[in-house]
């Protein structure tokens, strides 16, 4: 029943959810770097796929190399967790008027172990989850100004 309530209030009072499944035409200019495609990549995603270069805005983003800091360590010394932190900042245009810019950044924990291969996939997937979590931060800002106008 409070199900059926809060709808209909929502509905009364023309809210429009930010991810309704509209497409967002925004063209994200080339980001250096691995991490850069793959953060290009999943900004399209969250903009309703690839645009052109004549897409009503564009979105330029600078993204930093990630940086890793030790979290944890055992009593011989020897790291057991770190965490890695990328930083990006953005600038959205609208024609050649910039009408929003930034910065975000995200981090995440993983297990450093002594085992090469493990360390290098813990790593491999906190970078892209950190990845996945800017691109969220970035998407919502750039759709929220978006609708704005």
């Amino acid at each position: 029943m409070k199900k059926i309530v809060l709808l209909l209030f929502l509905a009364s009072c023309s809210f429009k959810p930010v991810f309704s499944g509209k497409d967002t035409d925004v063209f994200v200019a080339p980001i250096s770097g691995i991490n850069g495609i793959e953060l290009r990549n999943s900004l399209n995603a969250s903009f309703g796929g690839a645009h052109n270069e004549n897409a009503k805005y564009t979105l330029v983003v600078t993204l930093k190399e990630p940086h890793t800091q030790y979290k944890a360590l055992e009593r011989t010394g020897d790291a057991t967790w770190q965490e890695v932190r990328l930083s990006a900042s953005y600038v959205l245009k609208q024609g050649d008027k910039e009408i929003a810019s930034g910065n975000e950044s995200a981090s995440e924990s993983y297990t450093f172990v002594r085992y090469l291969v493990a360390s290098n996939a813990s790593y491999n997937n906190a970078v892209s989850n950190t990845i996945q979590v800017l691109s969220d931060k970035i998407s919502m800002r750039v759709i929220t100004e978006t609708q704005k106008k």
